[in-house]
């Protein structure tokens, strides 16, 4: 793996080693930090908001108590605004990242995501202690809204075992053995180890599944820490979740991995087969086929993107354009059977809005479909029990509003006028 790759899933996973040393001072934030007003009462005059095809325009819109409505309130509003030539769009949401589930991460990154638009997200694989200390934090009016994953099952010799050992001498496998990630090798180790599941608190399961259909490499030595679960577990992990009521999100690396988690009864699937192809291996090995993108329809598994970070992997122009086209040939391949995406980035120093002006350059759908994804779909998916992501009567009052159609001007998405988070004006 090259050099570049390791130090993004490096920084990415932001697990484990911070147990071992001195907490460092908390960073500079890579954008100025927001505060949040208190909640106001909003006319909206004129105003036209996105509802999963285009911009409606349907008069006046009135925010009260965090909600929508359009009933007039009784006293003045404290905010009058006429939005006639404006746009408002639910905020965007990031199925699929590390940054925001450690106090350093979040200290660093929180301000881009809101920065961005960005007022959900969902973080696989945190450590117990450090989700802990985040949830309050993240619970904040000021602060985007996360899901965290703080159950992460790996084989011995599977992701991120490696990763978190890096080049440090002194770390090994067992410093971070059901501590940062639960090790299972077979049935014994899923009855055993099944209680520390409850402990943990987590929001979602995650599965490490990574060449599920090469079990010889675990005879490669180059290969420790680098694969997942045996295929045989898979699907008893998953019985064992939804029998406690678990949502569970499975990484899969492969085609194969992608089959093996659909017909295990994943919920969703944490990024696209073809983020980067493993040495000698061809496309084909990560070609999603009709069968399984059918399957995952029946069985309604979604599927979240996270392709922006392919990038990192310094593929040749020839390579990224292989690439490219695989991304593109399975995103169809889902499209067509009708299977649900969800937009997550998986990247450490960039948020939802790179995955979707990625997306965008793909070609495969057209900016109203790609809007409809990051600011309905995927904020529902994360959070189905609230209502959000609409315009309608008491729905919560949080959106951004934008100078220009984003469907002509995916960049206006970097000029956003106000952020307005469940009716608290955000502001830096």
């Amino acid at each position: 793996m090259k050099k570049c790759a390791l130090v993004l899933i490096l920084a990415t996973l932001s697990l484990g080693q911070q147990a071992h040393s001195a907490p460092a001072p908390l960073p500079e934030p890579e954008t100025p930090y927001f505060k949040a007003s208190a909640p106001m009462s909003m006319e909206l005059k004129n105003a036209q908001w996105f509802d999963g095809k285009g911009f409606v325009q349907q008069g006046t819109l009135y925010v009260q108590e965090g909600r929508f409505t359009r009933k007039k309130p009784k006293g003045k509003p404290q905010r009058q605004m006429d939005l006639k030539g404006q746009f408002l769009l639910p905020p965007l949401a990031d199925a699929h990242n590390h940054n925001l589930q450690t106090l350093w991460g979040f200290a660093r990154y929180a301000s881009s995501y809101l920065r961005d638009g960005v007022f959900y997200a969902a973080m696989q694989c945190g450590e117990p202690k450090a989700v802990a200390e985040m949830r309050p934090i993240a619970a904040q009016p000021a602060s985007p809204e996360v899901l965290f994953s703080s159950v992460c099952i790996t084989s011995p010799d599977g992701q991120p075992l490696a990763q978190l050992i890096g080049d440090e001498p002194k770390l090994k496998a067992e410093d971070f053995t059901d501590k940062a990630v639960l090790v299972m090798d077979g049935s014994a180790d899923l009855n055993a180890k099944w209680p520390l599941v409850a402990g943990r608190k987590t929001d979602w399961v995650k599965l490490m599944l990574s060449r599920s259909e090469s079990p010889e490499l675990r005879a490669d030595p180059k290969q420790f820490g680098r694969l997942g679960l045996k295929p045989e577990l898979v699907a008893p992990i998953v019985k064992r979740a939804k029998q406690d009521g678990f949502k569970v999100v499975a990484q899969a690396d492969t085609a194969a991995d992608f089959t093996l988690a659909v017909q295990s009864g994943v919920d969703l699937v944490a990024r696209l087969p073809g983020l980067y192809f493993f040495e000698g291996t061809a496309p084909e090995r990560y070609r999603i086929s009709t069968d399984a993108a059918n399957e995952a329809a029946k069985r309604h598994v979604a599927v979240i993107t996270a392709i922006s970070g392919s990038r990192f992997f310094e593929p040749s122009d020839a390579g990224l354009a292989t690439l490219r086209q695989l991304q593109a040939e399975n995103l169809r391949r889902l499209l067509d059977a009708k299977v649900s995406l969800l937009l997550g980035s998986d990247l450490y120093n960039g948020t939802a809005f790179a995955e979707l002006r990625q997306l965008d350059s793909l070609g495969v759908m057209d900016r109203a479909t790609l809007l409809r994804i990051a600011t309905i779909d995927t904020p529902r998916a994360l959070f189905p029990k609230r209502r959000i992501a609409c315009f309608d009567e008491g729905c919560e009052a949080s959106f951004l509003l934008l100078k220009s159609n984003p469907l002509n001007d995916l960049d206006s998405l970097g000029r956003i006028l106000l952020r307005v988070k469940q009716g608290r004006l955000l502001s830096q």
